[in-house]
């Protein structure tokens, strides 16, 4: 009777938990422990809590949510080298695509509808769709840097896009901008805001109270776009 009911206490908890932070997370009672103890099973890449006998469903779930973000960060640290593979959802500057796979249609990569569509054999699909990431965030990174220099009375030199594992972007006295191709990736508001941050850039070489004033006079997204890379950019360098 006892090991059914703390059963059904471990599967509410997992469920709530699930509901309110989308994690999947194993739940077990320790008969022994007086005390909540997380852990990150890297075999199976899965949180786990184990809690004491009779520790409570809402002491349970608000120690979960407590440590979120460490969970997060432990998850993340587990995974490496992510590669883009048939069937993924990406968003690519704000457009949300399903990657498809399709050996036999015309060469490259091509956008069809709610698809991105990638030809020739499976081995190249990540190395391919890279490179027509690339490809499309120079256009779209020009294109936009360029229509909010004009905007502070400031001119693009050029725009290069690079593979960098610490800097989402810089911009030099000459105008040069570099961005990170990653960022294609991320939320439309998201590559806004770093584009106006680079342009800024142009006109503050620093980042004085000017330079915000600038950033923020070129998109309303400053603070959103700056919170969310604060939060979410750890996941966008998990592609090779």
């Amino acid at each position: 009777m006892i090991i059914t009911l703390l059963t059904g206490k471990t599967s509410k908890i997992k469920e709530r938990i699930k509901l309110l932070t989308g994690l999947d997370l194993k739940v077990t009672v320790s008969t022994r422990s007086k005390k909540m103890n997380l852990k990150i099973d890297s075999k199976n890449k899965t949180p786990s809590l184990s809690i004491p006998k009779f520790c409570s469903e809402k002491k349970a779930i608000d120690f979960v949510v407590k440590n979120l973000t460490w969970i997060n960060e432990k998850m993340e640290g587990l995974v490496s080298g992510k590669k883009f593979t048939d069937g993924d959802n990406l968003s690519l500057f704000g457009q949300e695509l399903i990657l498809k796979h399709s050996p036999k249609a015309r060469s490259g990569v091509h956008l069809e509808g709610d698809f991105l569509v990638v030809s020739g054999e499976a081995a190249f699909i990540h190395r391919r769709t890279m490179d027509f990431i690339k490809k499309m965030a120079r256009i779209k990174f020009y294109d936009l840097s360029k229509i909010k220099a004009e905007e502070v009375d400031c001119q693009v030199n050029n725009v290069v896009i690079k593979d960098t594992k610490t800097r989402w972007g810089s911009c030099s006295s000459k105008g040069n901008l570099n961005y990170n191709w990653r960022i294609a990736l991320a939320p439309y508001f998201v590559f806004e805001y770093l584009v106006c941050h680079e342009v800024a850039h142009l006109k503050h070489q620093d980042h004085s109270e000017d330079f915000w004033k600038t950033v923020a006079k070129l998109t309303p997204y400053h603070q959103q776009g700056k919170a969310w890379l604060k939060q979410h950019g750890k996941t966008l360098y998990l592609y090779e």
